[in-house]
């Protein structure tokens, strides 16, 4: 390496320096829990000074209000155990190295959109995962990300990924009940949220498109395997909130 190098090398780690925070907790005079932010600096992958000088050190890592396309380098901190990614640029092909002490996971806003790519990757990297968060992506279905979802969409998301990731005790900053754990373990696998995609619509059939356009009413829960027939008159409600029925009510129907 050349003297010219190794300044240049020099500086761009002392200009990083001033744009790091770094809170070190002490037990007994020894430090063990290092706290590393480096926040709102516009870069689009983690800066190799940033792991050269703390990656074998640090436990706690904030990168946040960046636009990080990629955590390549993110394998320098092996003792890493909570990690903050929110408003970044990661979308569907960021890839995760094994960091097996990691328990905290937080990637609210980003541009993620397949949620199981996403948990499978998560699976292979932190098996000691306990706390995700994943609002405000598209593959998180609730109002945040869109508003075309509903509370039945979002509770299906949790139980699919409860199911997969049965280690976490909370998901976007809301705890995992025993009775939502029990319903994961028996029904989890099959609560997946879904759209048809764009492309099966077919614009010559103007039918079918409309068809194509509509969407399940929502699960009731409560209700499953409780259903019983009935004949004549009877009574529905309705609780969705997209419902346009009550208009074709008539008063013999009451």
């Amino acid at each position: 390496m050349t003297s010219c190098e190794r300044n240049r090398i020099e500086s761009n780690e002392q200009n990083l320096m001033s744009h790091i925070s770094i809170v070190m907790e002490a037990d007994c005079g020894q430090y063990y829990w290092i706290q590393l932010s480096y926040c709102g600096q516009d870069c689009k992958r983690i800066p190799p000074g940033l792991w050269r000088m703390y990656g074998a050190k640090v436990q706690y890592l904030d990168l946040s209000y960046n636009c990080l396309e990629t955590l390549s380098g993110l394998e320098q901190f092996p003792r890493l155990e909570e990690l903050i990614l929110d408003n970044n640029k990661l979308s569907d092909g960021v890839g995760f190295p094994l960091l097996p002490r990691l328990r905290t996971l937080s990637l609210n806003n980003n541009q993620i959109t397949d949620l199981d790519v996403l948990i499978k990757k998560i699976g292979r990297s932190f098996p000691s995962l306990t706390y995700l968060s994943l609002l405000s992506n598209k593959a998180c279905p609730n109002q945040l990300s869109d508003v075309d979802k509903d509370d039945s969409d979002y509770q299906r998301y949790r139980y699919f990924v409860i199911y997969k990731v049965q280690n976490l005790r909370f998901l976007d900053s809301r705890r995992v009940s025993p009775t939502e754990w029990k319903v994961a373990v028996t029904r989890g696998e099959f609560m997946r949220v879904r759209r048809p995609a764009d492309d099966v619509t077919d614009a010559s059939t103007p039918a079918l498109a409309s068809f194509n356009r509509q969407r399940p009413l929502p699960v009731d829960f409560a209700a499953l395997g409780k259903h019983k027939g009935a004949y004549g008159k009877c009574h529905y409600k309705y609780t969705g909130k997209h419902s346009e029925g009550n208009r074709f009510i008539v008063n013999s129907d009451l």
